[in-house]
């Protein structure tokens, strides 16, 4: 299928959770994309050897969360070839698959304030638009690394989530799992059905 506008969400997903669906959705609408994939890491060249569950279990609480809506899809980029991967090499490859295709990177405003730290920072915005999600009264804008990576504000796409600024995370979700304590509304319902069964995180 051809896309026009198509936005790449990438992370461990270890376990997707609301947050990440709101940040997927609102960005999709806001700028009229057309599809958004998201993109489970295998080998996270920052966070190596931080994954707590296998590829296996992220995949499957990733396609339940993605299932019902039918502007999101999972692309296995990152899990079919070696690591390590960096972001650049992953918008390049979608890139292939996607030709015509205007690719939005989707990332959270703590990524944008981080990126002169990414390996080729420069090859990936040169290379796609950057969705950047902005928190209620974050101190991020798209000028603000113009110093240190020139253009950059030029490919800066500012998506203001104001609802997630009480902060959500994985970890969060996972540490209240640990202390018995209820992650309902926090993940989707069947994702929630899946850590249950599959005694998840314990």
């Amino acid at each position: 299928m051809s896309f026009k506008r198509v936005g790449i969400l990438g992370g461990t997903f270890d376990p997707p959770q609301m947050g990440h669906l709101i940040l997927a959705e609102y960005s999709r609408e806001t700028l009229n994309m057309d599809h958004i994939l998201f993109v489970p890491v295998a080998d996270h060249p920052v966070k190596k050897g931080t994954t707590r569950l296998k590829v296996d279990h992220r995949l499957a609480m990733l396609q339940l969360a993605v299932d019902d809506n039918d502007y999101f899809s999972i692309s296995r980029v990152d899990i079919d070839r070696e690591g390590p991967h960096y972001s650049a090499d992953t918008v390049n490859i979608i890139q292939e698959n996607h030709p015509e295709a205007q690719l939005y990177f989707v990332m959270g405003g703590d990524n944008l304030r981080s990126l002169p730290t990414w390996k080729r920072a420069d090859d990936l915005y040169k290379n796609c638009r950057l969705a950047v999600m902005k928190r209620a009264d974050e101190d991020i804008a798209p000028d603000m690394h113009d110093d240190i990576l020139p253009g950059l504000s030029d490919k800066v796409d500012i998506v203001d989530v104001p609802m997630l600024s009480m902060w959500l995370s994985s970890t969060y979700v996972v540490e209240r799992i640990r202390n018995n304590k209820s992650v309902r509304y926090l993940v989707p319902d069947r994702v929630l059905e899946y850590i249950a069964q599959n005694n998840l995180y314990q």
